[in-house]
């Protein structure tokens, strides 16, 4: 990924919410496969770790994306940002890296 492709990735993730929180339990199938399936049907989703899990935004977004095989767009304090193409999702719908 370009640093142009991250930086509009960048851009259209500030406006989203967030749609998952980390806490203190593991990292675990269930959230990969929820991830998972949210990467498919909008690929650029916001996640938050909260301050009772004992991982960083950092070491979570690595995990999970290396999990689902996405890619880590952005870290900022808590939040972190991950973005996969959909395999699924009509080419009209999907986000064009430009």
């Amino acid at each position: 990924m370009t640093s142009k492709e991250r930086a509009m990735l960048r851009s259209r993730a500030n406006t989203l919410r967030t749609i998952f929180q980390i806490g203190k339990q593991e990292i675990g199938g269930n959230l990969i496969a929820q991830v998972d399936g949210a990467l498919e049907t909008r690929e650029l989703i916001k996640l938050r770790v909260l301050e009772t899990s004992g991982l960083t935004a950092g070491e979570a977004a690595e995990q999970i994306a290396a999990a689902t095989a996405s890619t880590v767009v952005q870290v900022i304090g808590t939040r972190f940002v991950l973005y996969r193409e959909s395999r699924t999702l009509p080419v009209d719908k999907r986000i064009r890296l430009e």
